[in-house]
């Protein structure tokens, strides 16, 4: 009789433990499963933007084409404006969701990664020339444009009146350019953009206006889909981390956004396509604050960070002054120059990431 009381207390021991040790394995999984979750609505968001833009660049380029728009106009309006609207959708979801710092630190670090990252990283795979307008009417409008857009935070506040007058700067910039490409450019950068249209279209046979507004369309809903699910995970992630979402916006949030721009500066390099990369990387800077922050603060009033004020507006308007005198001396940008951008955009991250 005592040996089967043992027998029967040993039984139920085991399955006591057998069930607290499912119960351990199951809180691992489902802590797991809490830590993984936000970074993959982060990736998913990236992806979908990633797709979303390019199909909507594509959609919205044919239709320009089918309409008879010159490649030239198509590449300064269409495709320079279409490349950021991941960055427009993701500032915009996320100013009219209570995260302005993800919102400000998603143009902010946009352009510092634009020209001291992927300018930096493209010029020290291949020599970059720049050409004469870049330095003499689009790098003064972009910093100018930096300049406003600095003026503008420090209250604390980008509101409807200084939004609107973003987006009417943008409107006379890009007329001007559109105007100057007709009137002055030369047959090897008509040549880029044309090829750079011609990339971005359907093919021939598929150029139809009923596709292409059906690509339009579906390239707005994955922008928007892709846009919350990057906000929605930032959000988290910057909780679970105990960062804060200016430095996720800073970092994970802008990179992740400028990427596409990244591959497709390399992809250009390698093909020796730089007639006007580093314009193009310039204008993505213009249309960030002059577009991005106009349409934004146009929508919802955008409540600055202070952190952004004192730091990282200065050093967005730093580094676009610094790239001059690097495209003045020798009218191109090399692997001296790409490595003094690196080492500024180093010097700011472990800046960014002590404080």
């Amino acid at each position: 009789m005592g040996v089967r009381r043992a027998s029967n207390l040993h039984v139920r021991r085991d399955g006591v433990d057998h069930q607290q040790g499912a119960e351990v394995s199951c809180a691992i999984c489902f802590s797991v499963a809490v830590a993984i979750m936000p970074v993959a609505l982060i990736l998913a968001g990236l992806a979908a933007l990633a797709v979303g833009g390019e199909v909507l660049v594509r959609g919205a380029t044919t239709i320009a084409r089918l309409s008879g728009l010159t490649p030239a106009v198509i590449g300064l309006t269409v495709v320079a404006m279409g490349t950021s609207l991941p960055e427009l959708v993701v500032s915009l979801l996320a100013a009219s969701r209570g995260s302005p710092s993800i919102a400000i630190g998603n143009v902010i670090g946009s352009n510092l990664f634009n020209i001291v990252g992927i300018l930096a990283i493209t010029a020290m795979v291949v020599r970059l020339p720049v050409r004469g307008s870049v330095v003499k009417i689009e790098w003064p409008f972009m910093f100018a444009a930096s300049w406003i857009g600095v003026m503008f935070m420090r209250d604390g506040v980008v509101d409807r009146l200084e939004g609107g007058t973003f987006l009417a700067a943008l409107l006379l910039f890009t007329t001007y350019a559109v105007w100057l490409a007709r009137q002055e450019m030369q047959a090897a950068e008509a040549a880029q953009f044309s090829a750079e249209t011609e990339a971005r279209s359907l093919p021939p046979r598929a150029r139809e206006m009923g596709v292409a507004v059906a690509l339009l369309a579906a390239g707005i809903v994955l922008l928007i889909l892709g846009g919350n699910w990057l906000v929605d995970g930032a959000v988290v992630v910057a909780r679970n981390l105990g960062m804060t979402e200016r430095v996720i916006g800073l970092t994970i949030v802008a990179a992740g956004t400028s990427s596409p721009e990244l591959a497709a500066s390399l992809i250009a390099a390698r093909r020796g396509q730089t007639d006007v990369a580093v314009g193009n990387l310039i204008g993505s800077n213009i249309f960030n604050v002059l577009g991005i922050l106009g349409v934004t603060a146009l929508v919802t009033p955008i409540a600055v960070p202070p952190e952004a004020i004192r730091v990282d507006a200065w050093w967005m308007l730093g580094t676009s002054f610094v790239l001059f005198p690097l495209m003045r001396r020798r009218l191109e940008l090399g692997r001296a120059e790409g490595a003094i951008l690196l080492l500024s955009y180093g010097i700011y991250l472990g800046q960014l990431l002590r404080g």
